[in-house]
């Protein structure tokens, strides 16, 4: 039986995983309307992902006997002054589920909830992975520059960046289906 506690941080994370996943929705819709499609499109990506990430964590509550309480979502941010702006805000907003998750691996340790303990190291390392994403767009950010051909070319990179993602994911769903 999942302890009380534990059951209400995992809800609680359920909402976060939501909220960025809305924010990502509405980055990918602001990208959409400036015509930056490789953005838009990864940015789609990265809101589906988040709502998996949420999705993921009902689903082990009720089956380790807790009631998961889908969350209430406020309105996002909506305009953004610059591609920079949004994948600075991804990377805040992935550093903070981080954070999130090392609270919740910090609990669990403490109430000795192996089960939820090992459920979450592959959102440890997920994280990992997101932060790291998160610092090389921007990185690319600073070597492309985004004024005339420089967004394009990062648009474009963004675009093949997506295709990559994708490719990795279908690989790793084989690899769990064997």
């Amino acid at each position: 039986m999942l302890d009380p506690k534990v059951e209400k941080i995992l809800i609680e994370q359920m909402a976060k995983e939501a909220a960025s996943s809305a924010l990502y929705l509405s980055m990918h819709s602001w990208l959409e309307m400036k015509g930056l499609e490789g953005c838009s499109t990864f940015m789609f990506a990265q809101a589906e992902e988040e709502r998996t990430h949420m999705l993921k964590l009902m689903k082990y509550i009720n089956d380790s006997g807790g009631h998961a309480i889908i969350p209430g979502v406020k309105q996002p941010k909506h305009s953004f002054k610059n591609v920079k702006e949004v994948f600075q805000l991804v990377l805040e907003s992935e550093m903070d589920i981080s954070s999130s998750i090392h609270n919740l691996v910090d609990v669990c340790t403490k109430l000795k909830d192996y089960t939820t303990l090992h459920f979450l190291q592959w959102y440890v390392a997920e994280q990992h992975e997101e932060e790291k994403l998160s610092r090389t767009i921007l990185d690319k950010i600073e070597i492309i520059g985004l004024e005339g051909n420089g967004l394009y070319l990062f648009d474009k990179e963004m675009g093949s960046m997506q295709v990559q993602t994708e490719m990795k994911s279908q690989d790793a769903a084989g690899a769990g289906a064997a």
